[in-house]
């Protein structure tokens, strides 16, 4: 009985589990599309990969952007089904669609700003804000982050960010010559550099941490004090210097921006001469951080 009501469980969280991450899709999508639709292609600006080729034939052939972008992707996903495995096909073609309607619906609204600097900036954010829940559902509308998922599958050993970057590079580079002005180029970088930063703060948060690399002949005093003063642990290495080849305890200590001087302090206090290495870390899940 209680395997069978286990069972019965596991299956309820799967599917809300599934549920969950289609709603996510969706939403992401729809947010990207508010970016898109309401900033970036009135004001002729592109995102780079697939956005950019449909924003160039919206004012070449009048063909609707979501339209274009579903045509697009179908040879992508035709040539990716066997790659991707079929849960991951399914969400990134809801994805795709869903993009695609919510872009070509929102395009009959009235921009909400005519200004390229201010449609770069807001249309920038929001397009991550979107990309960035999709990237929480392990989602995707298609595009170039397809073809790196695609290329990396078959080359593991290429590097994905590299390959959107060409793309994006070369499709903003066609959006100039197309219209004629250097500033959509030099805005629509602001607009994917925006892009990118914004994913970084949602994917992976805004509170950064440190990572405290201490080496002293009195590390358990600066471990007391630390423990005492900052309340923060810290972890023992045992390490050994090559250069005197003597072996030493390192300290290892991870603490919050605003620690970083006090344990600084109670280290060279301690030891003056005890060597430390400072680091960012991009994120710290545990006891006395994120959990």
């Amino acid at each position: 009985m209680d395997l069978v009501n286990e069972k019965n469980d596991e299956k309820k969280i799967k599917i809300r589990k599934v549920i969950i991450e289609i709603l996510g899709t969706i939403l992401g999508s729809f947010v990207m599309a508010l970016g898109v639709s309401l900033f970036l292609l009135p004001n002729q600006l592109s995102s780079g990969g697939v956005a950019g080729i449909a924003t160039i034939t919206y004012y070449l052939l009048k063909i609707p952007m979501g339209t274009m972008m579903v045509l697009i992707n179908v040879p992508l996903f035709l040539i990716s089904i066997f790659k991707m495995g079929k849960y991951f096909f399914v969400k990134s073609m809801i994805g795709t669609v869903t993009l695609s309607f919510f872009i070509d619906f929102l395009d009959k609204f009235k921009p909400l700003t005519n200004d390229r600097f201010l449609a770069c900036v807001y249309g920038g954010i929001i397009l991550g804000i979107g990309t960035a829940i999709l990237l929480k559902v392990n989602s995707s509308t298609g595009g170039s982050d397809l073809v790196s998922y695609v290329a990396k599958k078959y080359k593991p050993t290429v590097q994905s960010g590299n390959i959107i970057v060409i793309i994006d590079i070369v499709i903003v580079t066609l959006n100039m010559i197309f219209f004629r002005e250097i500033e959509i180029g030099l805005y629509s970088a602001i607009a994917i550099y925006l892009m990118g930063k914004m994913i970084d703060i949602l994917f992976e948060g805004i509170d950064f941490t440190k990572l405290m690399i201490i080496i002293s002949d009195k590390n358990e005093e600066i471990y007391e004090q630390i423990k005492e003063k900052v309340e923060r642990g810290t972890t023992g290495l045992y390490g050994k210097g090559m250069y005197t080849g003597k072996e030493k305890l390192v300290l290892m200590c991870a603490a919050y921006r605003n620690d970083v001087a006090k344990i600084k302090m109670i280290a060279r206090k301690i030891d003056p001469r005890s060597f430390i290495v400072i680091t960012n870390s991009r994120e710290v899940v545990g006891q006395g951080f994120e959990k």
